[in-house]
């Protein structure tokens, strides 16, 4: 049997980076039962509500969406259990130090296969304002209007 290869994204929380401002990434394994990662490999899941959240010394994902699997029998999973992450020891002692000390969040920015191995791709973020989330958008808007000037220079049309 060929084993997998390269990175397959399962699902992205796009809103994530317009909700938040993003500090810091990490790379997670997550703990699955065998339904999911069927469930998975089908490409269905939304991480549109999850977050992750220490408990007791270990980061927990909440509140992420994966369906039961169709070809399932009575042994299909919960579809929104808390799921353990899996990181370095270090990385959990780094990562409760900043969510205790100054209010940060965990919340997961994409879900992806990566060598067959489901990862989890968690950002440690601050939340932002409303006025933080015009300025983006004003600033991407003249990134594109500059952009557009530049191409029209290159072609010799002002």
């Amino acid at each position: 049997m060929v084993k997998e290869r390269g990175q397959k994204v399962i699902a992205s929380n796009r809103k994530a980076r317009h909700d938040w401002a993003i500090l810091d990434t990490y790379e997670a394994g997550i703990q699955l039962v065998g339904t999911e990662v069927k469930s998975l490999r089908m490409g269905r899941a939304s991480l549109v509500d999850a977050f992750a959240q220490v408990d007791d010394g270990e980061i927990w994902l909440h509140a992420l969406h994966i369906p039961e699997y169709v070809a399932g029998t009575w042994t299909n999973h919960e579809v929104r259990r808390k799921r353990k992450l899996l990181l370095h020891k270090s990385e959990i002692e780094r990562l409760i130090g900043k969510t205790k000390e100054s209010g940060l969040s965990l919340i997961p920015l994409q879900m992806y296969f990566k060598d067959g191995y489901v990862k989890v791709e968690i950002a440690l973020a601050k939340g932002k304002k409303a006025y933080d989330k015009r300025q983006d958008i004003a600033k991407r808007d003249a990134n594109r209007e500059i952009a557009k000037a530049h191409g029209r220079a290159l072609k010799g049309r002002y």
